[in-house]
């Protein structure tokens, strides 16, 4: 039997380690235990037993409860209490996702006690090591053993780094071996696809259409923490609607409402005075699912929604200077317009209405988690 560990720290990384979880438990040969830990690194109190019975996957078995602080006291205090939980827990291999503090703490940790890392999402690159998220990548990928690229851009950077895909086994922290394997959140967007259908009655009551909307994402401080930026966004997306006749929908934090309603007087009301722009509160991850499902374009600073506007076959404007999914714009359904709204006026214009956009499978065939849980298994054989 293989003691798993499956690592997170947000409510991002639950729903991409559902995919793990789905595939232990369809794995007919009863190989694998699983043992969810949460870090507490976002944790999110309000999320209720109905979260993980909409979505249909397990709560943490534990949680840390390190909480939020400063980058160095958060990950120093997720090293002290995971290297305690791996002591007393002793598991075979620990799954990590993405590019979060929890991410880095969990690589660490495991790598310094010789416990096989498995990083989901290697290779992704900003190449801007100011990002805290591009130092967690980087460090968690060279200190991991098997490392699963969802795409090919990921896989050659890997490469540039020294990785070397011809490495034969046994497989271990000095001959890891490298994949490009797809995207497990292609596998989750098809399985959650299925299930938001359920939540169509949002369209009615948001007013909205399917293919006849914007759907649009503000979550990165870079974004939401600097006025100038924020307010260029908002203006173009309110002239978008105003010009087109076309309804925004933006799912905002409150926290991102009250930096609006601080910028110069009357900005806010004019944006949310009208019927076109609907700022409402943040949805569910079935709602958004929903939401990106049915848009005609997308806009976002998020790089997860950036590659769910692909899954569902949708152009998607890009409101940062850079992207990891580089794939998106070369194939020319994403385009990076950063906080710029001349940029921004142009791209929807050039996507709104189109049909003749491109969707290759640049992210696999939507069965990558059964795929990286027979290369680990593979580990111990």
């Amino acid at each position: 039997m293989i003691r798993l560990v499956n690592l997170v720290g947000a409510r991002p990384q639950i729903i991409k380690a559902s995919a793990i979880s789905r595939a232990v438990e369809n794995d007919r040969t009863g190989g694998v235990e699983e043992l969810v830990v949460h870090t507490g690194q976002h944790y999110d109190r309000k999320m209720s037993e109905v979260f993980f019975e909409e979505l249909q996957i397990p709560q943490p078995h534990i949680n840390l409860d390190v909480g939020s602080g400063p980058h160095g006291r958060q990950t120093a205090l997720m090293i002290t209490r995971l290297e305690e939980l791996f002591l007393d827990s002793r598991p075979d291999v620990v799954v990590v996702y993405g590019d979060t503090n929890s991410t880095l703490a969990g690589a660490l940790a495991a790598s310094k006690m010789h416990i096989p890392v498995v990083h989901i999402e290697a290779g992704m690159r900003s190449f801007d090591k100011r990002m805290p998220e591009e130092i967690n990548r980087i460090m968690t990928d060279h200190v991991s053993t098997l490392l699963f690229s969802p795409t090919i851009a990921g896989f050659k950077n890997l490469i540039r780094e020294g990785f070397a895909p011809e490495n034969s086994p046994p497989y271990n922290i000095n001959n890891p071996k490298i994949f490009h394997s797809g995207d497990i959140m292609y596998d989750n967007s098809l399985f959650f696809g299925r299930l938001a259908e359920k939540k169509k009655d949002l369209l009615n009551d948001l007013g909205v259409q399917e293919d006849g909307f914007v759907l649009a994402t503000i979550h990165r401080e870079s974004n939401t923490d600097d006025p100038q930026r924020l307010k260029a966004i908002f203006s173009a997306l309110d002239a978008i609607a105003a010009d087109h006749s076309v309804p925004v929908v933006i799912p905002l934090h409150p926290r991102t409402v009250k930096a609006l309603q601080e910028l110069e007087e009357g900005f806010f009301e004019k944006i949310s005075g009208g019927d076109l722009l609907k700022i409402i509160p943040p949805v569910s991850y079935l709602e958004m699912i929903l939401l990106e499902k049915t848009a005609g374009l997308i806009m976002t600073d998020s790089g997860g929604v950036q590659k769910e506007s692909h899954f569902f076959k949708k152009a998607c404007l890009v409101l940062r200077p850079h992207t990891e999914w580089v794939e998106l714009t070369e194939n020319g359904n994403a385009l990076l317009t950063d906080a710029d709204p001349e940029k921004i006026q142009a791209g929807f214009e050039k996507y709104w209405g189109r049909k003749d956009l491109s969707f290759p499978a640049f992210y696999g065939d939507g069965h990558t988690a059964g795929a990286i849980l027979e290369e680990i298994k593979g580990l111990f054989i």
